[in-house]
C-alpha cells in the first residue's frame, strides 16, 4: 500500500476538508480526491461520508485511522532509524504535551542532549491520548504527562511536581476579586480540573479558556487579566513587575509522570533519559517545598 494515500486520508481526516488537506500536502484537490478513491478502492470500502461542507467517516474509516497513523509513525521512524549519521548508534523517541514542553522540558532538553552522545532524540509535542497509543505501539519511546495512564503494559513513574501558582497583571488582586476581572482557565488536566471545581463553585466563570499555558500568559502580560501559571514560567515576570503573585488564593501543584512500554528493547537508555529528567527538578520543584 502506497504510503502517500494514507497520509492523504490521514490529512483529510484532520482537515474534514479536501480542499485544505491538499494545500497542506502541496498538492492539487483533484490528486487528493484521486488518492482517496484509490485508497477506498485498494480496500474495497468507502472511508468517507461526502457531503457538502461536511465529511465524515464511515464506520471503515474509524477502524482504518489508527492503522494508518501507526503505519506512517513507523515508516517515518523506521527513515530516520536507517538514516542515523555513522557517529549515532541509538535512537530515542519523547513526546510531552504542550503544557509539558512549555513549563518543565524546555529548560533541560539542551542538557539531555549533551548528556547522550551517540543517541539520535527525537523531540516531539502529542496530546495524552495519542502518546498512550504511540507508546503501545512501540513508535515511541517515552512519554512525559500530567495524568498517568493506567495501562499494564506500561511502566509509569512519577519524577516531579511542578508548583502552579495563582498571579494576575493587576497588584490589586485578591481573593475576592482574582476571579472576576478577565480570568483565564487553563486546563492543567483532570487532576487539576477536579481541585479547580472544587476550590472555586460558584465564582465567576472564565472569560477565556485555553489547554495552554504559553496562551494564558501571553495574554494576561498583554490584555491584563489573572490565570494560574506554572511558577518557573511566571517567576521572572513577578521578579519584573509585570505580575502578582496572589498569596491569599490557593496554590496547587501537578505531579509530572514518565510512562514508557515495558518490553521497550531500550530499557536501559531510558532510565537513563529518566534519570536526567529527575535532574531538572530541583529548580522547579524546590521552592514550591519551601512553601509548603
Amino acid at each position: 500500500m502506497d504510503i502517500d494515500l494514507l497520509k492523504t486520508f490521514v490529512e483529510v481526516v484532520r482537515t474534514r476538508h479536501f480542499g485544505k488537506a491538499a494545500e497542506n500536502l502541496y498538492i492539487t484537490q483533484s490528486a487528493v480526491s484521486f488518492r482517496i478513491r484509490q485508497l477506498e478502492q485498494g480496500l474495497g470500502v468507502n472511508l468517507f461520508i461526502r457531503q457538502r461542507n461536511n465529511i465524515q467517516l464511515t464506520a471503515p474509516g474509524e477502524r482504518l485511522l489508527p492503522h494508518a497513523q501507526m503505519i506512517i509513525t513507523g515508516m517515518q521512524r523506521a527513515k530516520v532509524d536507517v538514516a542515523l549519521a555513522d557517529n549515532m548508534h541509538k535512537q530515542v523517541c519523547l513526546a510531552g504535551t504542550p503544557n509539558i514542553w512549555d513549563a518543565f522540558l524546555q529548560f533541560g532538553i539542551s542538557n539531555i542532549v549533551s548528556a547522550m552522545p551517540g543517541v539520535s532524540l527525537v523531540a516531539e509535542v502529542k496530546a495524552q491520548q495519542e502518546s498512550t497509543r504511540l507508546l503501545l505501539e512501540r513508535t515511541l519511546d517515552l512519554a512525559i504527562l500530567f495524568d498517568p495512564p493506567k495501562v499494564d503494559e506500561l511502566v509509569v513513574e512519577r519524577i516531579c511536581a511542578l508548583p502552579i501558582i495563582p498571579v494576575s497583571a493587576f497588584e490589586s488582586a485578591a481573593n475576592d476579586n482574582f476571579f472576576d476581572n478577565q480570568y483565564v482557565y487553563v486546563d492543567w488536566g483532570t487532576t487539576f480540573s477536579l481541585w479547580h471545581a472544587r476550590q472555586f463553585t460558584g465564582r465567576t466563570p472564565p472569560y477565556f479558556r485555553t489547554s495552554t499555558g504559553r496562551i494564558a500568559l501571553d495574554l494576561i502580560l498583554q490584555c491584563g487579566g489573572s490565570a494560574f501559571i506554572p511558577e518557573v514560567l511566571a517567576k521572572i515576570h513577578i521578579e519584573n513587575g509585570e505580575l502578582f503573585e496572589v498569596s491569599d488564593v490557593e496554590h496547587t501543584s501537578r505531579d509530572i509522570f514518565v510512562a514508557y512500554h515495558r518490553d521497550n528493547e531500550q530499557k536501559p537508555l531510558l532510565e537513563t533519559l529518566v534519570n536526567l529528567l529527575v535532574e531538572l527538578t530541583p529548580n522547579i520543584s524546590s521552592d514550591f517545598s519551601e512553601k509548603k
